[in-house]
């Protein structure tokens, strides 16, 4: 089915801004004569309508999964009660699985250059995270008040060179705030970063509506303190939408370690000019490697490269029961593998089965 398809029998189309337990928020594209008849009548039914819907039984039994950003088709719509029911879901234009959330067209990636510091470790893993999607990302620095035009300069020159042009930012100051919005307009955003950088209160100033939480940064640990709790819309003033993210210190390194290079921009550029001697290339200690040498984030690849062969590895053990080695955490986020013991042979007899044994000895010496 399509959206042409569905518009020619006049059935209600909407976007799902929000999950929460088995209701779902949708917002409906327009208003058809029954709602500007509603509206006439009460003047403080939402423009666009929105309705607390649950999904018909049909979806749940084939298993089809309604989404943030998701477009879907709603029935029997309630408009007194502001009630409906969700009918079919639209095919998306792309899905992610953290955050799970459906026709994301790009990824907002917002830092702090100051309180907290800006970490280029973390914040390479942040995008690699983000390229590994394959939507385009957008690199916003919030803070920018607080450091000289001098160190600006000099952290923008940087990441020319990591292959990204960062937007610089002051959410406090109100510095270059509507040059980012630019960005945002016609297209559903995914704005993610490490806690305490400023996202809910950049939401907060684009979209007066939001009235987002917004926490303060530890000064022990010069963390901020999360304060998203799940996924949500919010429609921007100029079209488009931006969905606000439960926020993560540290993205999983779930790719497939021989693709990640690819996810480093200037790794890039210079597989586009030579190729490596083999296919299977991991850049690392092979010959007349193409990628291998001076960039600055080299030694990112390798760390990135040994955590995506860690995972690899365990997934694999973990699909093959006949494995002899485990993953064991030795703490302080550190780990090895060890042997397996065999099943229940090193296993300590309970009490109730040593005396078990022994009774069944009694009987056979009697």
């Amino acid at each position: 089915m399509t959206g042409e398809n569905f518009a020619a029998t006049e059935v209600l189309l909407g976007t799902v801004l929000a999950v929460q337990a088995n209701f779902y928020r949708v917002q409906l594209d327009q208003e058809d004569g029954e709602i500007r008849e509603m509206r006439e009548q009460d003047s403080h039914l939402p423009h666009p309508p929105l309705l607390l819907c649950t999904r018909r039984t049909r979806l749940k039994k084939i298993g089809q999964q309604v989404m943030v950003g998701d477009r879907v088709v709603v029935e029997e719509p309630d408009w007194a009660g502001g009630r409906g029911a969700i009918a079919d879901v639209l095919p998306r234009q792309s899905e992610l699985d953290r955050p799970a959330i459906a026709n994301v067209n790009q990824i907002l990636l917002v830092f702090a250059v100051a309180d907290p510091p800006l970490e280029p470790y973390q914040l390479s893993r942040f995008l690699i995270k983000a390229e590994s999607t394959g939507l385009d990302v957008l690199l916003c620095l919030n803070k920018s008040d607080l450091i000289s035009p001098q160190e600006q300069q000099q952290i923008s020159d940087r990441l020319l060179g990591w292959g990204y042009e960062p937007i610089f930012i002051s959410v406090k100051d109100g510095i270059n705030t509507d040059q980012a919005t630019k960005y945002l307009s016609s297209k559903i955003t995914v704005i993610a970063g490490p806690s305490g950088v400023g996202k809910s209160s950049l939401i907060n100033t684009l979209i007066e509506s939001a009235k987002l939480r917004v926490g303060e940064v530890s000064g022990k640990l010069a963390r901020g303190r999360h304060t998203t709790r799940h996924i949500e819309l919010f429609e921007l003033p100029n079209g488009g939408m931006l969905a606000d993210t439960p926020g993560f210190n540290q993205p999983d390194m779930d790719c497939i370690p021989e693709e990640l290079i690819h996810y480093f921009p200037e790794a890039r550029k210079r597989l586009a000019v030579a190729s490596c001697r083999f296919s299977d290339c991991l850049h690392r200690d092979e010959p007349e490697c193409a990628v291998r040498g001076d960039w600055e984030r080299y030694e990112h690849y390798l760390e990135f490269l040994s955590d995506a062969i860690a995972r690899q590895t365990q997934l694999h053990q973990q699909a093959d029961p006949e494995s002899t080695m485990k993953l064991k955490s030795k703490g302080k986020g550190q780990s090895q593998y060890e042997p397996k013991l065999e099943s229940k042979k090193y296993r300590r007899i309970s009490r109730k089965t040593q005396l078990q044994d022994l009774q069944e000895l009694y009987r056979d010496e009697e």
